[in-house]
């Protein structure tokens, strides 16, 4: 994979149209008008995930109030969302990213560094999109835990 320059605050968020958990197409487009939380996280049901996922459920009241709809990105397939998200008892959507063509245009996939060996992967990353459909905050290489209150820190909810 060539290098992607990282999306940076004022520019275009980049379009998409992928399925969600239940098979259902979602694209950006759809929530126009509309403050997004946009997350992506490695792999469903995983210890890190499955933390910031709930984090993110959590909290999920404070950034409705705020008018932000928040959504989940990574490259599992919808049938293992769907389970992820019963599990979880999750109440927003998580998108299904195989091809990594969003993640790739989000700059949320590349080279990544554990213990000293450098492989290919998903960069845990979140992005704020505002409703005109730029990027508010980008946000890269965010830890699992401790990372919605954070967020919720720079957004003031």
């Amino acid at each position: 994979m060539s290098a992607v320059e990282k999306l940076e605050e004022g520019s275009k968020a980049p379009s998409f149209k992928i399925l969600d958990q239940d098979g259902n197409k979602v694209s950006l487009a759809d929530f126009k008008g509309t403050k997004v939380v946009l997350y992506f996280y490695p792999a469903a049901a995983t210890p890190g995930c499955t933390k910031e996922a709930c984090d993110f459920n959590d909290s999920l009241n404070p950034f409705k109030k705020a008018g932000y709809v928040v959504l989940g990105v990574s490259p599992d397939a919808p049938e293992k969302l769907a389970k992820f998200k019963a599990a979880q008892g999750l109440n927003f959507p998580l998108l299904s990213d195989p091809e990594l063509a969003v993640h790739e245009a989000y700059s949320a996939y590349g080279m990544k560094s554990m213990y000293g060996r450098e492989y290919e992967g998903v960069i845990r990353s979140t992005f704020v999109i505002d409703e005109k459909g730029k990027i508010a905050h980008a946000l890269y290489n965010v830890k699992a835990t401790g990372h919605v209150a954070k967020l919720r820190g720079i957004l003031g909810i």
